[in-house]
């Protein structure tokens, strides 16, 4: 089994060549705050432990260097955006096999918003294989607003060993209003 000390980051790249215009822009972002001065925001990602692979690639080696990266990985940190779509996308099937095949905990991240304390009424942003899986309590999974803090608090609690305790699990109020005073460290 490999080493699974990796962050897999999952995101809907919309069907789009140009990044900018997908998820992939969140993704971006992510990296560059892990690429930052000091400690504040650090990851391993899964996606630099394996060779890259492009859009135009064939679906089976997509599905393949995805299952290669979710096998190194520890957490998957899900991006659901405005956009995200309910199926169709290879976020679905990184979805289904990090729950399903790997066991592994979701970290799933809401751009949009400052508080996520309902994740069930977001559920108009979920995929159909997440909301299966959410519906039927399968998934662990902790719902957070797309926030360097948030992030980083929960890539540093959650993991294999220490999976959220259910499929809709928040942070509390306290700790979100937190994130969004800045002046808190």
């Amino acid at each position: 089994m490999a080493n699974r000390t990796g962050t897999y980051v999952a995101f809907d790249g919309l069907g789009k060549t140009n990044p900018t215009e997908s998820d992939f822009r969140y993704y971006a972002n992510i990296q560059a705050w892990a690429a930052g001065k000091g400690k504040e925001f650090k990851f391993v990602n899964s996606h630099e432990k394996t060779s890259a692979v492009r859009d135009s690639s064939l679906r089976a080696t997509l599905e393949s260097r995805i299952r290669e990266r979710l096998a190194a990985s520890k957490q998957c940190l899900v991006i659901l955006s405005k956009d995200t779509r309910k199926s169709g996308s290879m976020l679905s099937y990184e979805i289904e096999k990090a729950v399903d095949l790997y066991g592994i905990p979701l970290i799933i991240t809401y751009p949009d918003f400052n508080t996520i304390s309902q994740p069930n009424l977001l559920s108009y942003r979920w995929p159909t294989v997440l909301e299966d899986r959410i519906n039927k309590s399968i998934a662990n999974a902790i719902h957070i607003p797309y926030k360097k803090k948030a992030i980083n608090a929960a890539l540093s609690q959650f993991d294999l060993n220490n999976k959220p305790q259910g499929s809709l699990v928040t942070y509390k109020a306290h700790i979100q209003d937190e994130w969004n005073n800045p002046y808190s460290l």
